[in-house]
């Protein structure tokens, strides 16, 4: 039975912080078939786990075979037993509210192909976003530091800079002399590299983005230039393999800081990824609790620290972070989809613990515009469930349960994000 919260939540203009969204030509050129589509994003880590071969996913996976059933089959049992994670839920949101699909099987996949190719029209992938997943804008990662306004919606489609190769202690002297004019060849001319970045894309871009966890541990300790400097040096003359962790951690750890005071100056948030890894068979938890960053919070308090992911599973830490320092926003991107019942208890310990405008509550961390279409529609579903918990609780009223909503799901964004300079940047240029 819908009610006035259930009708509001489902109306409200959702901002998304966070995708990796693929570009309108890939899309229209390049894009998935039926089954790519529904199991692309993020379930293969699921049907992995769940005793999917390595074959069959790569069967699952392989377009250039038009044989849909054949290819559903190899992967069917994993599937049976992982339809009901997060991941096959968002799976099973894409077959029912995209395509039509009741029931997934090999013959209601390959009887929906035909409407697949039907998707693939240009400015459908806006109009799933936009009008299908009701969100109001989104912000994508697009793994560099090029922030080109998107001709298919340039107020709507908005980038973020990436420093997560910096933060790695990875340095690309041509790239960026390619990019900005400056030649590399040791630590103030790096430093000048940086801030011609961020001062060519810096105005027209929604924030700062690093997913360095993949890859060291979050942990930061502070560097001098000294320091920095020599392991900078090492690795701008030395081979691949005599570069050691520790060079790259100095490095990176400098250029992190490096990145968020240029952050600071150029008001953009600082977008970190904490907590689980996407994928199988490759996590070492000691490197994704959001807490190993609490020198890096407390030395850059006039930053804006958005923790991702709510560092699944150490979100009681987080929490708590969020709870002491003032510096710091959560972004429930992508946990929906990971945990959608440890999500669920998240938002509604956040609320009891923290201020309620350090909350993000959307973004589909993904690819193709339907998942994306899924993982909303799965965040407003649970964004339901929770204050209906609290109202039905005796914490909160109805009337108060849905300012929350609007709050967490629009307002928040719109507070911490510099959305009018940035759009206003972006119009100068089209």
């Amino acid at each position: 039975m819908a009610t006035d919260l259930s009708n509001h939540v489902q109306s409200v203009k959702l901002v998304d912080t966070h995708e990796h969204l693929r570009k309108e030509s890939e899309w229209l050129d390049d894009g998935p078939d039926i089954l790519q589509d529904l199991f692309g994003n993020y379930v293969p880590a699921d049907l992995h786990t769940a005793g999917a071969s390595d074959q069959a996913m790569k069967n699952l996976m392989d377009s250039s075979n038009p044989d849909i059933i054949d290819r559903f089959d190899g992967i069917r049992e994993a599937w049976e037993a992982t339809q009901f994670t997060g991941y096959g839920e968002a799976v099973r949101i894409i077959a029912s509210e995209i395509y039509g699909i009741d029931e997934i099987t090999g013959k209601s996949l390959a009887a929906a192909q035909d409407k697949n190719k039907d998707l693939q029209q240009p400015g459908e992938r806006y109009r799933l976003l936009h009008d299908v997943a009701n969100l109001d804008h989104v912000q994508t990662d697009d793994f560099c530091w090029q922030c080109y306004p998107d001709d298919s919606g340039p107020e709507f489609f908005l980038y973020d800079l990436s420093w997560a190769g910096f933060c790695n202690g990875q340095v690309d002297p041509q790239s960026i002399h390619k990019e900005v004019g400056i030649e590399v060849t040791n630590l103030a001319t790096l430093r000048q590299g940086m801030e011609a970045i961020f001062a060519k894309y810096g105005p027209i871009a929604i924030a700062v983005k690093s997913q360095h966890a993949y890859n060291r541990t979050l942990n930061w300790v502070e560097r001098s230039d000294e320091d920095a400097g020599k392991a900078l040096d090492h690795i701008l003359k030395e081979p691949e393999e005599k570069i050691n962790m520790e060079m790259r951690l100095c490095l990176g750890d400098w250029a992190w800081a490096q990145g968020v005071a240029l952050s600071i100056e150029h008001n953009l948030p600082f977008k970190i990824h904490t907590g689980y890894y996407a994928g199988s068979d490759r996590m070492p938890v000691s490197r994704i609790p959001a807490g190993n960053m609490c020198s890096l919070l407390a030395k850059y308090l006039e930053a804006k620290f958005v923790l991702m992911h709510i560092a699944y599973p150490y979100s009681d830490e987080l929490v708590a972070i969020a709870k002491h320092y003032s510096n710091v926003w959560v972004d429930m991107c992508w946990a929906w989809s990971i945990d959608p019942y440890s999500s669920r208890d998240f938002l509604r310990r956040f609320i009891h613990a923290v201020p309620i405008n350090k909350i993000f509550t959307f973004g589909g961390d993904t690819g193709w515009p339907t998942s994306s279409v899924a993982y909303a529609f799965q965040a407003r579903r649970e964004i339901q469930k929770a204050l209906e918990d609290e109202i039905a609780d005796g914490y909160m009223s109805e009337k108060q349960a849905m300012t929350i909503a609007t709050k967490i799901m629009y307002d928040n964004q719109y507070e911490c994000f510099d959305l009018h300079n940035t759009r206003t940047n972006i119009h100068s240029l089209t």
